[in-house]
């Protein structure tokens, strides 16, 4: 059994963010874009739900400047007293209760699922696609307005890192960083590479709930479908225009010009990049 403790050590990457009791969290800064440039550090932090954070991690989450906290989660998993399960028989009831932030850090739920939507999360699920990424294309089809939504909440938040999660942070963070990612031009071989981080980082949370490791279950569903994590977000991002598809859901120019300037850090001789959260001063 993993132990709250072992919690609070990141591991050995720039990209990871080591605040106490933060799990599966990391900067989206630092990663290549096709024009040459990289991400910026200190814009976008993807995260598990903030369940195990300590006194002390809070702050140094805001000392290291974190703002604005997007929770993507549905309502019931939010809220204990709504009865309503999540959609597709989700563990994520199991990360009730997470801490309020202190002063200073804002908070606004914004529900990407649309649990209402029974009939899609039946079929996903009986498709054998639930909690792997090769359910993201379907539901890009089929919630586009949800999406918009979301990047549009993260387009309005004001100075300071925004940190969005769901449940664990693999799938709605997951899907939520890939728009934001391909948005600012990122080469899609580090956005595989970072959906895929996920299965390694959420080894000691599957632990400390008791749960057995769902990466094991996740792979063997892919394999069904002859692919894996790494190529079915390949898959996905061939030929996909992030902004193209968030400007038909409804999402204006200027937030995604908005959006995008906030992640891309400015090109310069030799491409430096600001130092992770952790590290600043």
């Amino acid at each position: 059994m993993t132990h709250m403790s072992e919690l609070g050590a990141a591991p050995p990457t720039a990209r990871a963010v080591g605040w106490e009791g933060f799990v599966n969290a990391r900067d989206l800064g630092g990663l290549p874009t096709r024009d040459g440039g990289q991400t910026r550090f200190g814009a976008f932090v993807r995260s598990a739900a903030p369940r195990f954070v300590t006194a002390a991690g809070w702050q140094a989450a805001y000392d290291a400047g974190l703002r604005t906290i997007i929770d993507l989660r549905n309502p019931d998993e939010i809220h204990p007293d709504l009865p309503r399960p999540s959609p597709a028989g989700s563990n994520s009831r199991l990360l009730d209760g997470a801490p309020p932030p202190p002063p200073g850090i804002g908070r606004v739920e914004v529900a990407i699922d649309d649990a209402d939507d029974v009939a899609l999360w039946r079929w996903i699920k009986d498709q054998g696609i639930n909690g792997t990424p090769l359910y993201y294309r379907p539901f890009l089809d089929a919630k586009a307005e949800r999406c918009a939504a979301a990047l549009r909440v993260l387009a309005a938040t004001g100075p300071g890192t925004v940190l969005f999660h769901c449940a664990v942070g693999r799938d709605r963070t997951g899907l939520v960083t890939l728009l934001l990612l391909s948005l600012a031009g990122v080469e899609p071989d580090a956005i595989a590479d970072d959906y895929a981080a996920s299965a390694t980082a959420l080894a000691p949370v599957y632990s400390l709930l008791g749960l057995s490791d769902q990466n094991a279950y996740v792979t063997a569903l892919l394999t069904r479908h002859g692919t894996t994590t790494r190529q079915a977000i390949l898959d996905l991002l061939d030929g996909f225009d992030a902004e193209t598809y968030l400007r038909a859901a409804g999402v204006p120019p200027t937030e995604l010009a908005a959006l995008r300037g906030r992640l891309t850090a400015p090109k310069t001789s030799g491409n430096p990049v600001e130092p992770p959260l952790q590290s600043r001063p």
